[in-house]
């Protein structure tokens, strides 16, 4: 982190010359500036005072936005292939996110392992195939173009009741897969 640099956009911000922070610091006006060029580092006592006379604190200073990825492309999913189906977690790290994406894949006549009971809810939309959302027992059937959604209360799993593959997308809040 450049800590000159920062201090300077901020009494810029603040439409401070070095001169008028200085005084409102009991500091000199060349002080700012070595400060400003790095050509100095300020104790902690100088630099929370600093803070304090532009408006903000060590926390917020020291707070450094991060970029947050938006698009994922395929050759980042993490898949899982395992007994007639295949799982893609098509947004990485997704665990640490209030909702979970997971795009599935079953073969014909196969099922997810039984979820257990747990909070939350859970969406999804056939993409290709007939499926049966089985929760405790139930059976709701959804094919392509239709969606499902309900509260992840009861014991739940999805099977492929269609002629070859079924492809869905299956989002749980919180992540659960």
């Amino acid at each position: 982190m450049e800590l000159g640099a920062k201090l300077r956009e901020m009494r810029l911000q603040k439409n401070l010359t070095q001169e008028e922070l200085a005084d409102r610091c009991e500091l000199t006006k060349g002080y700012i500036s070595q400060l400003e060029n790095d050509l100095t580092s300020p104790s902690i006592a100088t630099l929370v005072d600093l803070l304090n006379a532009l408006g903000s604190n060590l926390s917020d200073f020291f707070h450094e936005e991060t970029d947050e990825k938006v698009v994922f492309s395929e050759a980042e999913y993490i898949e899982k292939q395992s007994e007639g189906m295949l799982l893609s977690w098509v947004i990485p790290n997704a665990q640490k996110n209030m909702m979970e994406p997971v795009l599935v894949e079953l073969e014909q006549d196969a099922q997810t392992q039984p979820d257990f009971p747990h909070e939350g809810e859970e969406f999804g939309y056939v993409l290709a195939g007939k499926i049966a959302v089985v929760i405790a027992g139930k059976r709701h059937t959804a094919k392509k173009g239709e969606s499902f959604y309900f509260t992840a209360g009861k014991e739940h799993y999805i099977v492929n009741e269609g002629k070859g593959k079924a492809r869905f997308l299956w989002i749980s809040t919180p992540p659960n897969f």
